[in-house]
């Protein structure tokens, strides 16, 4: 990885354990308020949200179903869960997890029979994440650390592979593309959640509408996204547009298949 690399991954590494750190120390009840504020503590505190952006893609039952700060730490540009169609004992691996709302939510799709796990590079990420799914009583999740160019886990272990608005963080896509294709059992599917870069943005053009921390200067473009996917073995690919974020920038859901072997 080369400087600049290495520079942007921390930059991102701090972006995000800044905003695990901002849910944990307004609420109350995780213990890190004041005095006063913790002796009053009830229960969940309630979250605003944004019908374009983060919790508020998400259905109201499906976010009252979850400990709060699991909603407010949602950061995401989709509801990958939404267009998986989990099923009751897959395996589910979450690529970059954050609070935990995507994991919990796929935890109570594929039940006790199945397990969904969360990947985070941060620890303060991680550590909201775990007390959300022990807040939410949830045994069938794992939360691990690592990155998602370099997955913690074996090939061919997964069944479903969601993220949401992740993969655009990554420095370098091809090898998250290369993991996503080895650790699916064959026949494996993924379901995520990105934003995508209409084909005529040159790569200084999206730098120009946002930064690589806000999900914009890293998307990959519609031609990008389909050829990454291709080379790395992915079969079926789908592109659809959810909602615009920007110009010349979408939302969109990304499925496609890892074939099974001959």
């Amino acid at each position: 990885m080369n400087e600049q690399h290495t520079e942007l991954r921390e930059t991102v590494r701090d972006r995000y354990a800044a905003a695990a750190t901002a849910v944990t120390s307004t609420n109350p009840c995780t213990g890190s308020g004041t005095p006063e504020a913790d002796s009053g503590c009830c229960g969940p505190q309630a979250v605003e949200v944004d019908e374009n952006f983060g919790a508020g893609l998400y259905a109201a039952d499906e976010r009252d179903a979850l400990p709060a700060e699991a909603v407010a730490g949602s950061l995401g540009c989709g509801n990958p869960t939404a267009v998986a169609e989990l099923r009751t004992g897959e395996t589910v691996l979450d690529l970059g997890s954050g609070g935990g709302i995507d994991v919990l939510l796929s935890a109570r799709r594929v039940g006790l029979a199945g397990k969904a796990y969360g990947l985070d590079m941060t620890e303060e990420m991680l550590a909201l994440a775990r007390a959300n799914a022990a807040k939410a009583g949830a045994t069938n999740v794992e939360f691990l650390k690592g990155t998602i160019e370099s997955i913690p886990l074996p090939a061919g272990s997964i069944d479903v592979i969601i993220s949401n608005c992740v993969i655009n963080l990554s420095v370098d896509k091809p090898a998250v593309l290369a993991e996503i294709h080895r650790v699916l059992a064959p026949g494996g599917r993924i379901g995520i959640t990105d934003v995508v870069a209409e084909d005529h943005l040159t790569p200084e053009q999206r730098a120009e509408r946002g930064s690589y921390v806000d999900c914009i200067a890293g998307a990959l473009s519609f031609a990008e996204y389909r050829e990454g996917l291709s080379t790395a073995g992915l079969t079926g690919i789908e592109i659809t547009t959810t909602h615009r974020v920007g110009d010349g920038l979408h939302s969109a859901i990304i499925r496609a298949i890892k074939p099974r072997d001959p």
